[in-house]
């Protein structure tokens, strides 16, 4: 029985059989045998041609055998030695390719807008198609941001941070489709999720955090490592709180109606 799947995904990926089989540095009748006798190829084989084909191999060969250890290895795309070192463009890129999820989990993620200053309006952009956005941000008046000032020898500059960044994200409060809460946890990676995809800050102590290594998944049927973050993540939404519900939220709110109430007052 001819194995249908590959035939659609290379079509559909603008590969032939002949321009894949020279990407693989095989003959060309060994995708055909893969296709038309639906014949399982050597697992490396079959790693590569899925990497390619940018889908999992259990997708196109259900009976392959998987190692846990090798299909870990097939959700790296790749590891910075630095944040800083990842490329600009691969932050927005995977923002605007998303179409299901965005998860961002920091103390602050403030570079974010600080360097991609159209990232706020491209998540509420997102949020108006239907892509179900949640926000993880640190609660700037808990004793774990404060802490963490201290680890970072930035002392009280992370809190200040956290403010900042509130403020760049505060127009995305309260709209359709966002999901906004501050945490009070330990923080010990930072999780940036756009669907299958997932980038984490992995922190050290002592370390601003463009410093620490950066790690680029992509998710595989079969493994575990993309997972193990998702449900970190998880945990950590649960026992958080709403933005709205914050001491930090409820003075802004305060603050801002009684600038209203001002000026309202010296225009009578």
């Amino acid at each position: 029985m001819p194995n249908e799947r590959l035939r659609t995904t290379i079509h559909e990926s603008g590969y032939t059989e002949q321009s894949l089989a020279r990407e693989l540095a095989l003959d060309p009748k060994s995708i055909q045998r893969w296709i038309t006798r639906d014949i399982t190829p050597r697992r490396a084989s079959a790693y590569r041609a899925a990497k390619l084909l940018d889908v999992s191999p259990v997708w196109l060969w259900p009976d392959i055998e998987i190692s846990r250890e090798t299909s870990s290895q097939s959700e790296q795309v790749s590891l910075y030695p630095h944040r800083a070192d990842a490329p600009r463009h691969l932050w927005m890129d995977l923002l605007s390719g998303a179409s299901k999820d965005i998860w961002l989990f920091a103390n602050a993620s403030l570079f974010l807008p600080e360097e991609n200053p159209d990232s706020i309006a491209l998540i509420r952009n997102k949020a108006e198609s239907g892509v179900t956005i949640r926000i993880l941000m640190g609660d700037p008046d808990s004793p774990e941001m404060a802490l963490r000032g201290v680890e970072e020898q930035l002392y009280d500059a992370i809190p200040a941070r956290i403010r900042m960044a509130l403020t760049y994200y505060s127009p995305l409060v309260g709209l359709p489709g966002i999901h906004f809460r501050l945490h009070r946890t330990s923080l010990y990676n930072s999780i940036f999720r756009y669907d299958n995809e997932m980038l984490i800050n992995q922190h050290i102590f002592g370390s601003y955090g463009y410093i620490a290594p950066l790690l680029h998944l992509r998710r595989v049927e079969g493994s575990d490592f993309f997972d193990t973050y998702i449900r970190s993540f998880e945990r950590v939404w649960n026992v958080s709180q709403p933005v709205e519900e914050s001491n930090f939220w409820k003075q802004r709110v305060a603050l801002l109606s009684g600038d209203v109430r001002d000026s309202a007052s010296s225009t009578l």
